[in-house]
């Protein structure tokens, strides 16, 4: 991702943790904490800086999924982050009842993008 990119895209956290997905409510729905870049942000230092911000809890942000982006759309970088700290911090902007953990089967069919969903399919516990 280019500095130019990361100012103007978005990040989407994909925050994981014995088999379940840290999930954020998002208007009429539940999706993956996300946000923009700051300039000059890695899409990884993003992801952690945006969960934090938004759900309080500590991740890392450790590797990109690459999305195959339609013709015409622009690809939306996906960040694996492990989860750092077992309970989320006070000042997250986001309360209780708009963060949830979602077991990794229920995830896969919640209209993720195809390259997390592929991500979950490939780590689902058996």
């Amino acid at each position: 991702m280019t500095l130019e990119q990361a100012a103007r895209g978005v990040v989407d956290a994909v925050v994981v943790y014995d088999g379940r997905l840290l999930m954020v409510a998002a208007q009429d729905s539940w999706g993956l904490p996300s946000g923009a870049p700051q300039l000059a942000e890695s899409a990884e230092a993003s992801a952690a800086r945006l969960v934090y911000e938004l759900t309080g809890y500590l991740v890392d942000g450790t590797s990109v999924l690459r999305p195959q982006p339609a013709a015409g759309e622009d690809a939306r970088p996906a960040v694996v982050c492990q989860l750092l700290s077992q309970a989320p911090s006070a000042e997250a902007r986001l309360g209780p009842e708009q963060i949830r953990w979602t077991r990794f089967a229920e995830a896969i069919d919640a209209g993720l993008p195809e390259a997390v969903r592929d991500y979950l399919v490939g780590h689902t516990p058996v």
